[in-house]
C-alpha cells in the first residue's frame, strides 16, 4: 500500500488538470479509453488508430506510469485507474482532475472477471465459478471488494466527478457521448458524436488492433482461452451463473447495498 501511494502522489503531483476515469476492474476500462480520447479529439481517430489503449490513456496504478513522462504529455491528458476512492492520494484533491466513474452491474462484472482470469497468466486461476464466486464476494481480488469501491466513489463530495453505468451506455451510447463531452467541456456537434458512438460500437473497437488486446502475447493474455473483448453487452452474467449462485450473489448484494438503492 506504500508503494501504492507514493506512485499516486508523484503522478498526482507530476500533471495538471487532467482528466481520470476510474472504475471497478472489468466495468468498461478499454471503452472509455476509446471514448474519452475521441471526445477531447472532437472524433479525429488517429490517436486510437496509432497508439494502443494503454498508453493514449496509461493506468495511474501501474509502475509504467513512472516512465512515461506524465507532465510532459500535451493536453488535454488523460488517465484511467482501478483504485478505490480511498486509495487516491492527497495529490488528487490537490489537482481536481475531472472524474468520470463508471459503474457496472457486479453480476456482470464477476462474470468478465471469472473469464478474463482464466485468459490472464498474471492472475491466479480463478479455480471452478462457484469458487471464484465466494472469492469475488469477499473482495479478494485486484483492487478490493466491488461493494467498498463502489460506495467509496459515490460517498465522494469532490463536485469534478460524473458517473455513469456501463449500461446506461449500451442502452444509448449516443445520449452517453454527449452526457461526458458537455462534462469535459469539449463542444461536438452532431456529426461528431455520431462518429465517436460509431467508432465506439463494440464490434468496431473489436477489431482496432490498438484496443484488441491483440498486440499482447498469448503467454500473457491468451485468447485462446478467452477473448479480451468478449461480448460487450449487459445482463450475460444470466446465461452463467445457476439459479443458487444468482439467489446467493442477490443475498449477499442486498446485505451490501442496503443503503444505495440507486445502484
Amino acid at each position: 500500500m506504500n508503494q501504492i501511494r507514493q506512485l499516486q502522489q508523484e503522478t498526482h503531483n507530476s500533471i495538471t488538470n487532467p482528466t481520470i476515469t476510474t472504475c471497478v476492474m472489468l466495468s468498461g476500462t478499454t471503452w472509455m479509453q476509446e471514448i474519452v480520447p475521441l471526445i477531447l479529439s472532437q472524433g479525429d481517430p488517429v490517436v486510437v488508430d496509432t497508439v494502443p489503449s494503454w498508453d493514449r490513456v496509461p493506468w495511474l496504478h501501474t509502475n509504467r506510469a513512472r516512465h512515461l513522462n506524465l507532465d510532459q504529455r500535451p493536453s488535454p491528458r488523460v488517465f484511467i485507474t482501478h483504485f478505490q476512492y480511498n486509495m487516491m492520494s492527497t495529490g488528487f484533491l490537490k489537482v481536481q482532475p475531472r472524474v468520470i466513474y463508471v459503474m457496472r452491474n457486479p453480476r456482470d462484472v464477476f462474470t468478465s472477471y471469472f473469464h478474463f482470469s482464466r485468459m490472464a497468466s498474471f492472475l491466479v486461476s480463478p479455480g471452478t465459478q462457484t469458487e471464484f464466486l465466494n472469492i469475488f464476494l469477499d473482495g479478494k481480488v485486484i483492487f478490493g471488494s466491488w461493494f467498498d469501491h463502489v460506495k467509496g466513489w459515490l460517498s465522494a463530495t469532490e463536485q469534478h466527478i460524473m458517473y455513469i453505468s456501463y449500461e446506461e451506455m449500451i442502452l444509448d451510447l449516443e445520449a452517453s457521448v454527449t452526457r461526458m463531452a458537455q462534462f469535459l467541456d469539449t463542444p461536438l456537434d452532431s456529426e461528431m458524436i455520431r462518429k465517436i458512438t460509431d467508432r465506439c460500437v463494440f464490434k468496431n473497437m473489436k477489431k482496432n488492433k490498438m484496443s484488441n488486446y491483440s498486440l499482447v502475447p498469448n503467454t500473457i493474455m491468451d485468447q485462446n482461452v478467452s477473448e479480451f473483448l468478449r461480448k460487450g453487452i449487459a445482463g450475460d452474467w444470466k446465461d452463467h451463473l445457476t439459479v443458487a449462485e444468482a439467489e446467493h450473489f442477490d443475498a449477499f448484494y442486498q446485505k451490501k447495498m442496503q443503503d444505495y438503492e440507486q445502484v
